[in-house]
């Protein structure tokens, strides 16, 4: 069952013969920049029709994916063509494997016990035993020759023949024989592993045409171009010529073809439909009935009836057990999926063979109006465009190329009806004599109609340009309120560029600076003055044979800074108070703020310095009691401590209230400044 089902998918078809149907001509051919191609054959045919088309293996998986089929009156059958290992499907229900017909000593091993006749001098009928190949000695050592003797059991008993004695040998069972008939068919079919024939059926009536069109893997065209300048600086015009490079290896040599090009990033992708796939599933294990062994009976409770939602999710999986109606559910929706993938695959391909050129949404199309001839296997150039352009020969410095000097370049515009598709340019200018001499190379990157775009081709040593970079702040303005201090700086990042000019000649320098982020804005020049690009600006400056120019490049931004006006020390305060960007309501509010600031800070200090007092005591009653637990109690000494101690305890007795009273005013002090913060606002 498998293996029909194998056959079934990949459309393996044995009885039909490619070399009968009817040959489709390659018409038109559609490449694209995303790296495929549409392939459009045609053929004229008359009544019921079998067309047949040769195509590569590895092209099979995308023939499949997006083949269409257009039949001006009439309709499509049928599209076959051989399994991806017709020979290996065609003897899978053979008695004897491929090998088995390398020779014929191969094949009659491999049928041992098969009845064949043998016709010839010694006729013979009977089961093959065994084929050997053996070694004969010629007389008088004129060498050896190899025979193939074959033992045969018949009526009479075991006998032998020299095979090469025999005149035919045949396979007595009809079927048997078929079936090496059509193993040695299958072989002379498919030898070809490299190519399939796809067999398509048209049914109609009367003659028309029918075209079959597909899309598969091609290399992508490349466009090259070539700018000639005139060797003068001010001139405004070139010529612009422009190619497409494009190889044939679509294995069909292209005689006559309708050739478009397309300049596009369509999505592409590969499936590999030309494989059989099976789906895995889990294997249960076989039932054995085990002995019979019943347990000793024990008492009983009365069983508590199931919950309903139990038994509502034993009949949902009972019922998902009996039918695969959910497995065959997804199935169809994505069968569905793919037919309306393969839809919009025909309306894809109506779009690429348009019968003019044209720019599309998302990409730009060049069809040429004769017909192209080009074997399989070579490359081809053929004229994009052939045209003048505007042009304006600039210097342009790009730091991040050459720190001094700035690059030779050409900008130009696209006044053209289309666009153009990236491509590397090789630039000429012409001299005296208008002979074009090379320039340099550069890169056009896609250039839609309109646009313009700037090509750097050489280094212009003649030109010199210096950087100097200063990064600045200051404070632009300050609010109270909520407790807070914010202050908003503004922090400015400036360039200043030298440029010494070329002696004797003119130059247009167009300087790039690097656009920053984080909320940086151009504050010099104007942004009316400079040109964007995604990641610099762009700035014109003239120079003047051999002069010198400066241009000043400022960007800024702000920047938020926010402070507990409670926490500020006084020296913030005075700083912010002297501040000449700050308004004057403000720094009158920061000044009064400052008074009561010093007034609780002078509180503090005296605190701090009545209990560092207290704590220099303490520790030198601690010496004054080790020194006393030392001496005798009679000695001078011991007396002149006492005295110390008891004069440190009536200063003790007199701090006390002083730390007390100290305490108290940094209080009211601090409470006074929370106070006066808590309602300020300015």
């Amino acid at each position: 069952m498998r293996n029909a089902r194998a056959i079934v998918v990949l459309g393996l078809v044995l009885g039909t013969s490619p070399a009968l149907a009817q040959d489709l001509a390659l018409k038109r051919v559609l490449l694209s920049t995303g790296g495929v191609g549409y392939f459009e054959f045609e053929a004229s045919v008359t009544g019921d029709a079998q067309l047949s088309l040769p195509v590569r293996v590895d092209q099979v998986d995308d023939v499949l994916k997006s083949l269409v089929v257009f039949d001006d009156a009439g309709r499509v059958g049928a599209v076959r063509l051989p399994g991806r290992a017709p020979i290996e499907e065609a003897f899978r229900d053979l008695p004897f494997p491929q090998a088995a017909l390398e020779s014929p000593v191969a094949l009659l091993n491999a049928l041992q016990g098969a009845e064949v006749q043998v016709a010839g001098p010694r006729p013979l009928k009977g089961c093959i035993m065994q084929a050997l190949v053996e070694e004969i000695q010629l007389p008088n050592a004129a060498g050896t020759v190899r025979r193939h003797r074959v033992g045969v059991m018949t009526v009479a008993g075991l006998q032998q023949l020299l095979l090469e004695e025999a005149e035919t040998l045949t396979f007595v069972d009809p079927a048997l024989q078929a079936r090496v008939e059509q193993a040695l068919a299958a072989v002379a079919r498919h030898g070809v592993r490299e190519r399939r024939v796809l067999a398509l059926e048209s049914l109609g009536r009367g003659q028309r045409k029918v075209r079959v069109g597909y899309v598969a893997e091609a290399p992508l065209w490349k466009a090259s171009y070539r700018l000639v300048l005139d060797g003068a600086p001010s001139a405004k015009q070139g010529r612009l010529q422009g190619w497409a490079v494009l190889e044939n290896l679509s294995g069909h040599d292209w005689r006559q073809v309708e050739l478009t090009v397309v300049a596009g990033n369509p999505v592409t992708f590969r499936q590999a439909l030309y494989t059989a796939y099976f789906i895995s599933r889990p294997e249960v294990p076989v039932e054995v009935l085990g002995r019979v062994l019943p347990p000793a009976d024990e008492r009983t409770v009365p069983a508590a009836p199931a919950p309903r939602e139990a038994r509502l999710q034993d009949r949902q999986l009972m019922g998902i057990l009996a039918s695969p109606a959910a497995v065959l559910a997804r199935q169809v929706a994505n069968e569905s999926d793919e037919a309306a993938g393969q839809k919009a695959d025909q309306e894809l391909a109506k779009g690429a063979v348009a019968t003019e050129a044209e720019e599309a949404t998302t990409q730009v199309v060049f069809r040429y109006g004769r017909p192209v001839d080009l074997p399989a296997g070579e490359t081809l150039l053929l004229p994009l465009i052939d045209r003048d352009l505007p042009v304006e020969s600039v210097a342009l410095y790009q730091r991040e190329t050459h720190a001094r000097h700035p690059l030779a370049a050409v900008r130009f515009r696209n006044d053209g009806a289309s666009g153009l598709p990236l491509g590397v340019l090789a630039l000429f200018e012409r001299g005296g004599g208008g002979a074009p001499a090379f320039a340099g190379d550069a890169r056009l990157a896609a250039l839609p109609v309109g646009e313009s775009r700037m090509l750097s081709f050489a280094l212009d040593s003649k030109l010199t340009v210096d950087r100097e970079d200063r990064r600045t702040q200051r404070l632009a303005k300050g609010t109270i309120a909520g407790g807070l201090l914010r202050l908003q700086l503004i922090e400015r990042r400036s360039a200043s560029y030298r440029v010494v000019g070329a002696p004797g000649e003119e130059r247009l320098v167009i300087l790039e600076h690097e656009r920053l982020g984080g909320n940086y804005k151009l504050a010099q020049p104007g942004e009316r003055d400079v040109e964007l690009t995604p990641r610099h600006y762009r700035l014109r400056t003239a120079l003047k044979p051999g002069a010198t120019a400066v241009q000043e490049v400022v960007l800024e931004r702000p920047i938020e800074q926010s402070y507990r006006l409670f926490d500020l020390t006084a020296a913030q305060i005075a700083a912010y108070v002297s501040a000449p960007e700050l308004e004057a309501k403000l720094k009158r509010a920061l000044e009064e703020m400052g008074k009561l600031r010093a007034a609780m800070d002078g509180q503090r200090r005296q605190v701090e310095q009545l209990e560092q007092e207290r704590k220099e005591i303490a520790a030198d009653q601690t010496r004054l009691r080790d020194n006393l637990a030392r001496i005798p109690r009679d000695s001078q000494i011991h007396q002149r401590y006492l005295d110390k101690l008891g004069q440190q305890e009536n200063r003790l007795e007199q701090l006390a209230p002083l730390i007390e009273q100290a305490r108290g005013a940094l209080a009211r002090a601090s409470q006074a400044l929370s106070d006066y913060v808590a309602k300020l606002e300015v």
